[in-house]
């Protein structure tokens, strides 16, 4: 097939996509198009280098500085984000005030710029993390929530996964990238690099996984056949990428995160909350003993990694000599730049610029300081994915798989309160409360006078609930 006609095919098939996804019942806002743009924007390429506009070489003053087109693009997204939370004061307040801990570290990060080296380039960087709050909040204050969340994982991934499969297949200068050493060719679709690819296959996947294992329990639904094959279609695209990228931490991610969801999804189980605490904490235990503590060999070389976790473990010995205060660290998003950088680069000349763990790259920047606030986020962020599941939410068992996988791939990637890093966003999105609305108090009617009904008898109003039903007949 030539590459012409491979793109018409693929035009047809992501319009088959939304088509087959289709819910004309559903009423959400124009305005979610918003995160959805900032979402592919973060899981792809910049516009600037979607524009092949400037050049893109691997140099330290990029990193720092960045290119003007894409400040632009980001910025505006930002400020149109805003304008629309703008216009939903009562519902963002309420979304604000039951998420204390991540308002918290976000205002830390901000006055961490005070004694960072670097305070011009940490301010415009946390701009970005406040953006990625930004469109999680348009997303969970839609009035169509749940159809909202729906929308917000399958359009991203209706656009990012079939033009990877088809700038992969047919489009080589696109779709792959070279090793700048051994000239090794990797596969990277839509994204910037492998791990990349692998993240919004990984996350993608889920949600379709999550979707897919939702329209199959739906036996009389006349849509099931439809959502089935639509997110089925990606599920398979995620697979084969994950598979031929070679990204083996998102593919392990992926694995126990599905697993989680068809065990969670048992009916056996859903009464039993200490079977999901039991799950959660063997999974994070096992994970982090595979990878830190040798406890299987064997599983590391299966995932690709050796016992430094490909050179990891040694870059990992000579960063945390370099951060000079332990307890506040080197400012929000400081600490890859600058004399440091110089000197991490000149012993690898790869180029690292982050610490290729989550945890790690929260105390190089925050601190001590930043670690307690983060395991404050964390603590309270499980604890409302939990109560998800415990009422039975939809998203209950999804939000359950990306907390978890989220914790596991902060092990070997660096990606919490990481500006525009898909695994924050879905991460974030999960941990986020949003309240129930409070039942409205009806005040019961005075008992009309035989007088006042003109000898009929009275008709009763009844109040509406919140679905517009009547509370009784």
């Amino acid at each position: 097939m030539s590459p012409g006609i491979a793109t018409v095919v693929c035009a047809i098939l992501i319009l088959g996509l939304f088509w087959l996804d289709r819910d004309p019942a559903a009423r959400t806002s124009r305005a979610l198009w918003i995160p959805v743009l900032w979402l592919l924007l973060a899981g792809s390429r910049s516009v600037s280098q979607w524009l092949q506009v400037g050049t893109w070489l691997h140099t330290q003053d990029q990193y720092m500085e960045g290119n003007p087109l894409d400040r632009l693009v980001y910025t505006s997204l930002l400020a149109v984000g805003l304008v629309v939370l703008a216009y939903r004061p009562n519902q963002v307040a309420r979304v604000l005030r039951a998420n204390g801990p991540i308002l918290l570290f976000l205002a830390y990060c901000a006055v961490s710029l005070l004694w960072s080296d670097f305070p011009g380039v940490a301010f415009k960087r946390w701009t970005k993390a406040l953006g990625d709050l930004v469109m999680v909040l348009i997303v969970l204050t839609d009035a169509d929530r749940p159809n909202a969340i729906k929308r917000f994982l399958a359009r991203p991934a209706f656009l990012l996964l079939p033009v990877s499969v088809l700038f992969i297949k047919y489009y080589p200068d696109l779709g792959r990238a070279y090793g700048r050493w051994e000239g090794k060719a990797f596969y990277i679709g839509v994204a910037s690099d492998k791990n990349m690819l692998g993240v919004i296959c990984l996350f993608f996947g889920l949600g379709s996984a999550w979707r897919f294992l939702s329209a199959y329990q739906e036996r009389k639904s006349a849509s099931r056949t439809r959502r089935l094959l639509a997110h089925g279609a990606i599920l398979t695209m995620a697979l084969w990428m994950l598979w031929i990228a070679n990204s083996m931490t998102s593919l392990a991610c992926f694995v126990i995160a599905t697993g989680m969801l068809l065990t969670t999804a048992f009916r056996s189980v859903k009464p039993r909350p200490a079977v999901v605490h039991v799950l959660v904490a063997a999974l994070l235990v096992v994970s982090a003993s595979v990878l830190f503590l040798g406890l299987s060999p064997s599983a590391l070389a299966t995932i690709g990694r050796d016992p430094t976790l490909t050179d990891r473990t040694a870059i990992w010995t000579l960063i945390i000599g370099m951060n000079n205060n332990s307890l506040l660290g080197t400012g929000f998003e400081s600490f890859w730049l600058g004399p440091r950088l110089d000197k991490i680069w000149s012993v690898y000349a790869w180029g690292p610029t982050e610490a290729h763990n989550g945890y790690l790259e929260i105390y190089l920047s925050l601190g001590w300081a930043g670690v307690a606030l983060l395991a404050v986020v964390l603590a309270r962020g499980y604890r409302t994915v939990f109560a998800a599941y415990r009422r039975n939410l939809p998203t209950g068992t999804l939000w359950l798989a990306y907390f978890v996988v989220g914790l596991i791939y902060n092990f070997t990637e660096a990606a919490f309160f990481r500006m525009m890093q898909p695994a924050w966003i879905f991460l974030l999105l999960a941990i986020t409360r949003v309240p129930e609305l409070p039942h409205p108090k009806i005040r019961p009617r005075r008992p009309l006078s035989v007088d006042e009904t003109h000898g009929h008898e009275a008709n009763v109003v009844l109040a509406p609930n919140l679905m517009g039903q009547p509370l009784s007949t």
